[in-house]
């Protein structure tokens, strides 16, 4: 008889005939509904993400069958997808045998802002007052609502300055979507001149001109590195080849929420910045990767761009809308690119830098939102709009994200020389009763300065001599009424749950920090050591700047530690 005209009998390794396969089998049902749900879509294996929030999204869950058949449907090994899904913290794997989570999840925010506005107290109730059969209650990191605190996600509707009693109301509604504000449309923005400056630039502009325009602006990252806007142009646009264009909306530093603030009533501000940097260097696709705590602001992004498409400004698919999957580490450029390319959001060892290998390996300009917002400004109206402005010494403005004990939390736009007196002033002074004592001046990474340090510019560079940095400007004022080693735990906790894991001085130091700052008297020298081993030899910027909230702590409100 010939070989191949025999049955097979797959062996193990005692000997014995198997039928199938070792490892999970792949189920017909579940390839049916994989392959429904996918429809006509691509089979791409950077539509990953993509996919399994579909499944998600249908099913409230991952089930090991689904995970089994999206692998054989996109071609590539089970591990690929379990890992990807494991990793994000909105995705829930449901292995056989175990009970998929109730159909109802609340996110309860205990970022800092929530966690001084009583989220602790809140979550407590909640757990006491719902039947955890019916609905789950999961703590959550900064859902970018930090001017409402405290907040919560029922689904993917969030409930403002939260209270059980309206979380029952909504549970008893059904209240589970995301509320849609009133935003600038298409129609709207067109009539007001919009697009107007990108249209002149494509049909005769000028790329370097347009570049020199925004550095005599001074526009800077406004993402929170603060490089020179338009420099990146001209690397990006030094390599031959295909270039990617790639907006990091995933504002997920504690305190910050000025993107969402203007993506909620100007996106399309935001996308003729985008489109003018992506004409500026001959991007051939613009890749916006949005948080998935914005499930608004991916609504309008979805809504607007499909007029953009029907309107022809833009071709079918050149713009590529991606939602994130809860991963703070994903702000990070090359860790975002991982994200966009389906895989974990794992930071890169740099060199090579993005601009000269990114998405797919290609040379990719990274923009944050706001910054592409100006970018749209300074072509209309001149660098004049920023460079104009002056104050303390320092050219431009800046978009503050205030929230905690002040009176009127929220964006407030003012001269990047304000100071963090300025800052409150603007927000409406300190709320009655309470007494100014600290302050965050740029998201956890930041740390604390005291209250006693108030008269320096709240910009970039003037903060660096402190041992702190502005950042992305996420400013949260702390009052006498507060702890501030209370606070310092709280981010170095925000650090341990959002650490990638890659690499061991993040992903141990930031456990071993949370544990040694819940002792009744820190253990300083200890504490300076560890310190130093993670910002010496941590990867990204997360494991490198996690020890500041601690040092600037135990220089400042050494009485508290």
């Amino acid at each position: 008889m010939a070989l191949d005209d025999r049955k097979g009998v797959w062996k193990s390794g005692k000997g014995k005939g198997r039928h199938t396969p070792k490892g999970r089998q792949l189920e017909d049902n579940a390839w049916d509904d994989v392959r429904n749900l996918l429809g006509d879509q691509p089979c791409r294996r950077d539509l990953l993400i993509e996919y399994l929030h579909l499944l998600q999204d249908t099913y409230g869950h991952l089930s090991a069958a689904h995970l089994r058949a999206l692998a054989e449907e996109l071609r590539i090994s089970m591990a690929e997808v379990y890992e990807v899904a494991t990793f994000y913290a909105h995705f829930d794997v449901v292995k056989e045998g175990e009970t998929p989570p109730p159909a109802l999840t609340i996110r309860v925010c205990d970022s800092l802002s929530c966690e001084l506005a009583g989220a602790e107290a809140l979550k407590s109730a909640l757990e006491s007052g719902l039947d955890a059969a019916e609905v789950r209650v999961l703590r959550a990191p900064c859902m970018g609502r930090c001017d409402t605190a405290p907040v919560l996600e029922l689904g993917h509707h969030h409930i403002d300055h939260a209270t059980p009693e309206k979380v029952n109301a909504a549970i008893a509604a059904g209240h589970t979507h995301a509320d849609i504000p009133d935003y600038e449309d298409f129609a709207a923005y067109e009539a007001l001149g919009g697009y107007a400056s990108l249209k002149a630039l494509r049909e005769k502009g000028d790329w370097e001109q347009v570049q020199e325009t925004v550095l005599d602006a001074g526009l800077r990252g406004l993402g929170g590195a603060g490089f020179p806007s338009g420099k990146k142009w001209g690397f990006v646009r030094a390599n031959e080849g295909t270039r990617y264009l790639a907006v990091n909306g995933d504002e997920g530093e504690p305190g910050t929420f000025k993107d969402r603030y203007y993506l909620e009533r100007t996106p399309h501000l935001f996308l003729e910045g985008m489109l003018i940097a992506a004409w500026a260097v001959e991007a051939e696709t613009c890749f916006i990767y949005m948080r998935d705590e914005y499930p608004a602001v991916l609504h309008i992004l979805a809504q607007e761009i499909a007029k953009l498409e029907e309107a022809g400004l833009v071709e079918k698919g050149y713009i590529d809308l991606r939602r994130g999957a809860g991963a703070y580490i994903c702000g990070e450029e090359s860790a975002m690119i991982e994200s966009i390319e389906g895989k974990r959001g794992i930071p890169r060892h740099r060199p090579p830098y993005v601009a000269q290998v990114g998405i797919f390996n290609k040379p990719t300009l990274v923009h944050n939102i706001e910054t592409l917002l100006w970018v749209a400004r300074i072509v209309r109206e001149g660098p004049e709009v920023l460079s104009s402005t002056e104050k303390n010494g320092r050219k431009g403005l800046r978009s503050y994200s205030i929230s905690g004990r002040v009176q009127n939390p929220g964006v407030h736009l003012l001269p990047a020389g304000s100071t963090i007196m300025d800052l409150i002033e603007a927000a409406g002074g300190m709320l009655e009763g309470h007494t100014f004592k600290a302050y965050q001046p740029g998201g956890p990474s930041a740390g604390l300065l005291p209250a006693s340090i108030n008269d320096v510019p709240m910009d970039f560079d003037t903060l660096q001599p402190l041992g702190t940095f502005i950042g992305s400007a996420a400013v949260v004022i702390l009052s006498d009424k507060d702890s501030a080693r209370g606070a310092a735990l709280n981010m170095l906790r925000f650090f341990e749950d959002e650490s990638c894991g890659q690499c061991t001085p993040c992903r141990v130091g930031c456990e071993k920090a949370v544990k040694l700052m819940q002792a009744d008297k820190w253990d300083q020298p200890l504490l300076e050591e560890l310190c130093t081993a993670m910002g010496d030899a941590s990867i990204c910027g997360l494991g490198q700047a996690a020890p500041n909230p601690i040092r600037m702590t135990m220089k400042h409100f050494a009485d508290e530690v």
